[in-house]
């Protein structure tokens, strides 16, 4: 039988990608995660890891450990919760969500961790194709996204709505057009996505992103509205990303015709139990989604 404390050390391992970090994430010594490896490889009597000086990749056989230990160590951790002591307002809950509803959600939940300090908010970024994985191979509890999920393991609720806006330096009127082209488009990880979306349901001009000249791009959802508020161009954003930025005298929300919204989803893992911390913060998104969308 494989040592359930050398294969948590070996999944460490391959998730950190580094000794000596996963010896202090492990409170261990490098010789004692080095040691761990060793066994693990003697038992199974196949190398887990190639060593190439202070790193190393990963064998066939080690990959097919770590995916089904993974699987493993998940449902031991399932295990301990069905079975012990299981409060409401106490332990870590991952969660991830796209840039835009993290920036109304991650405040509010952080004011959820005041009120009860041994309720720890691990909050990640992502795009939705990471948070989909992250839920698929159990490394967070839940996430929000914004499109259907195309795992099997991924269980989806819609949840809210978000709607996209047009967003123009503040001195701009209701552009045409050809004065958008002229302006050009602020770009983001999601802009081509948001842009079709929006401006294909308004402007009968518009084909695909392509069209669009890049004026500038940003990966950061907090500074993407940084070049519109200095007259560099335009871009789409949703909702909670716009009523974020502070410098909101510079920039400018373009009434449009047709609306367009995006829906939001919140993920979990099919066969994942639920412990009570986790509905707790699942409940507190919910509400915090509920009074945005009542404003």
């Amino acid at each position: 039988m494989i040592n359930p404390v050398y294969l948590r050390s070996f999944c460490a391992l391959i998730d950190i990608g580094h000794f000596t970090r996963t010896a202090d994430h492990l409170h261990m010594t490098q010789s004692g995660v080095s040691q761990h490896i060793r066994k693990l490889e003697e038992h199974l009597g196949e190398p887990l890891l190639v060593r190439q000086g202070k790193g190393f990749t990963v064998t066939a056989c080690g990959d097919r450990l770590y995916r089904e230990g993974r699987r493993l160590l998940a449902e031991w951790d399932d295990l301990e919760a069905k079975v012990g002591i299981d409060p409401a307002y106490e332990g870590v809950v991952k969660l991830a969500s796209p840039g835009s509803v993290g920036l109304k959600l991650y405040p509010y939940l952080l004011q959820l961790q005041k009120r009860y300090p041994t309720l720890v908010i691990d909050y990640r970024f992502a795009p939705n194709s990471e948070i989909e994985k992250l839920i698929a191979v159990h490394k967070i509890d839940f996430g929000l996204m914004t499109c259907m999920a195309s795992n099997a393991d991924v269980s989806l609720e819609a949840m809210a709505e978000e709607e996209l806006l047009l967003i123009l330096p503040a001195k701009h009127a209701k552009p045409s057009w050809d004065e958008l082209m002229s302006l050009g488009f602020i770009d983001h990880p999601d802009g081509a996505h948001h842009a079709g979306q929006l401006l294909g349901a308004n402007f009968p001009e518009f084909q695909s992103s392509q069209q669009l000249n890049r004026t500038g791009f940003s990966n950061q959802i907090n500074l993407i509205l940084e070049p519109v508020s200095l007259g560099l161009g335009f871009t789409v954003l949703p909702t909670y990303a716009v009523a974020a930025f502070r410098a909101s005298s510079k920039i400018k929300i373009c009434p449009l015709k047709h609306k367009v919204a995006e829906t939001l989803f919140i993920g979990r893992h099919r066969n994942k139990f639920m412990p009570n911390r986790v509905a707790t913060v699942m409940a507190a998104v919910s509400d915090c989604l509920d009074d945005s969308e009542s404003d």
